[in-house]
């Protein structure tokens, strides 16, 4: 009983805090829970980002999905990525069952049914709200990083946007983006070489074949108009609950490329319009990436820059991400380093190199008295974490092996009539799903070559004429000489040696 008092005391001198927060669960000492020992996060250090891991079948979506219904219940906006299809069910409450009843139980916080505002989003024809960008919005480092382009490359790149602003060509499309590279060592070859100088037809080829890589992942469904809005992810309900909005990945689990095409580009344009959000003690949005290992899988060392600056950067916009994946090692060190809040979920010890990640695993969690790590993370089970987070100081908080709460909403998808439902009743769907293709570059640039060809034509056909002319004058005045008497009878040769002889006698 001492140890389990001086265990509930320690919990609770982590989880002091000025602010709001919100609950996980309850801590729990040598296999079983300690009632009321409470384990919280406060919101204002969830801009710090964080790491829910795990084994498969050991609770990481459900977690995701306590987070997403917490934060939306403070007023928090949420965007959940979701790979695998099975988040849908945050927009109907949760049917009950007594094993939840028991865990409650156990926890001691009361368990209540709830439904949250929930919008579907799309990257590809699934239905729900469109999520585009434009390639301008892209820019020409992003989209060079995306590539994965040489420097000569990437200078090109930066030349053909370049171009494009000073003449009013809109990127919108990689159609648009495709069209300008072929022009620029086609019919524009000359009118580029004398403003910015030659383009070899080499590196434009190299190029064009990685944009058409990424096409074949169906990047040319994203780029393109009307462009997304980051503000109408920070949207909140007539009840005061913060949307969740839910991005629909589940085809596009073997396009990497695609994935983190629309991660990258989605945070660099939340940074670019989020305002600085100072210390206001709460996140203005907070990211789940599940299947984060998804953004990493093929990742050039340009474009893992670009995603550890921008996690760095992007907290002081307010906006917290969170990676859900199966091993911390998933993501790179310089990201990891950076996520304050740790979720563990159990790890299954089957091979050599599973122990050693353990170890691993083991050694980036504060020291505790009360937990043998490595040995907890192979013990935890289903719907348990070790659990630490910074409180309102910056400083860890008390490790802690954590039974968590249920989610208040369904732990299942939604029935296909619920989803259409849902979708139909959108305020966004009207505002995104209209196909806009508005005079761009492709259509500009079309059209300048068009009439290139028709002057040309024109000359051409007027040279033609000409020559025709000439040839036919040619031929009209041999014809006249050859048909005229008067003309032919001057110029017969009797007439010639006639002339010739007068003129012969008259010089005597």
């Amino acid at each position: 009983m001492a140890d389990t008092q001086a265990f509930f005391d320690y919990i609770n001198s982590g989880n002091t805090f000025k602010g709001d927060s919100i609950i996980l669960g309850a801590a729990m000492l040598n296999g079983e829970t300690v009632t009321d020992a409470l384990v919280k996060i406060p919101l204002k250090t969830l801009n710090r980002h964080g790491l829910i891991a795990g084994a498969t079948g050991t609770g990481k979506t459900k977690t995701l999905q306590v987070f997403a219904e917490n934060l939306s219940e403070q007023g928090i906006p949420v965007l959940l990525m979701d790979m695998k299809g099975d988040l849908s069910g945050i927009a109907q409450p949760s049917p009950g069952h007594p094993k939840i009843d028991e865990r409650h139980e156990k926890i001691g916080f009361p368990f209540t049914p709830k439904k949250f505002p929930v919008e579907i989003l799309s990257l590809s024809d699934q239905d729900g709200v469109r999520l585009r960008a434009t390639v301008s919005e892209f820019g020409p480092v992003l989209l060079s990083r995306i590539l994965n382009v040489s420097e000569t490359q990437s200078g090109i790149i930066s030349v053909i946007f370049k171009y494009c602003d000073d003449n009013k060509l809109p990127l919108l499309d990689l159609k648009d983006f495709k069209k300008v590279l072929q022009y620029a060592t086609g019919d524009g070859k000359e009118e580029l070489a004398k403003d910015y100088g030659r383009i070899s037809a080499a590196s434009t080829g190299a190029i064009l074949r990685k944009v058409v890589e990424l096409e074949q992942q169906g990047a040319d469904l994203f780029f393109g108009e009307k462009s997304f809005e980051t503000s109408d992810l920070q949207r909140i309900d007539e009840n005061g609950m913060g949307y969740i909005n839910i991005v629909r990945l589940t085809d596009i689990q073997d396009r990497p490329k695609l994935f983190s095409t629309f991660m990258l580009s989605l945070l660099a344009e939340i940074y670019s319009t989020f305002p600085e959000q100072g210390d206001s003690g709460r996140p203005e949005l907070v990211i789940f990436i599940d299947e984060a290992h998804l953004i990493f899988k093929e990742a050039s060392d340009a474009l893992l820059d670009q995603i550890e600056s921008i996690v760095k950067l992007i907290r002081s916009k307010g906006v917290g991400l969170y990676f859900v994946t199966q091993n911390p090692t998933d993501v790179p060190d310089a990201v990891l380093s950076q996520l304050g809040l740790k979720v563990q979920h159990a790890l299954r010890a089957f091979t050599a190199k599973d122990r050693k990640a353990i170890k691993l695993t083991a050694e980036n969690y504060p020291l505790s008295d009360y937990y043998d790590t490595k040995e907890v993370l192979t013990k935890l089970g289903i719907g348990e974490a070790l659990v630490t987070a910074l409180n309102e100081k910056g400083i860890p908080t008390p490790l802690a092996a954590t039974m968590l709460r249920a989610p208040m909403s369904r732990m299942d998808i939604l029935e296909d009539s619920e989803l259409k439902d849902l979708i139909k009743a959108s305020e966004l769907i009207p505002k995104y799903n209209e196909t806009v293709d508005r005079e761009s570059a492709y259509e500009m640039l079309s059209e300048k070559i068009e009439q290139a060809d028709a002057e040309e034509a024109r000359e051409k056909a007027k040279r033609e004429k000409e020559a025709v002319k000439r040839t036919s004058s040619s031929r009209s005045r041999s014809t006249r000489t050859k048909q005229n008497p008067f003309i032919k009878t001057l110029t017969s040769p009797t007439v010639i040696r006639s002339v010739l002889g007068i003129l012969t006698k008259l010089m005597r």
